[in-house]
């Protein structure tokens, strides 16, 4: 064989040999990244419930404070009218 031939050979070898090892390490890091995605996913829906749980709780806060101040006005106006008639 030819020195050039046996070299082409060789270096064709190597290469395949490394593009197999890199596409066996991107497979790991894709593996990797896949998990890191699904981990991620699940603390955005855990967060999803805990804000729907504080939105509930604001929402229902500003609700009783809508009806301290219908009943404040309610008490104001009739204070009104009592000091009116005296």
């Amino acid at each position: 064989m030819d020195p050039i031939q046996l070299l082409i050979i060789v270096v064709t070898l190597i290469l395949t040999i490394l593009l197999v090892v890199l596409g066996i390490q991107m497979w790991f890091i894709l593996k990797e990244i896949r998990i890191s995605i699904q981990k991620m996913n699940k603390m955005l829906d855990d967060m999803q419930k805990v804000t729907g749980t504080v939105g509930e709780g604001v929402s229902n806060l500003g609700g009783v404070m809508s009806g301290l101040k219908a009943g404040l006005s309610i008490f104001s106006s009739l204070r009104k009218k009592g000091e009116g008639d005296e």
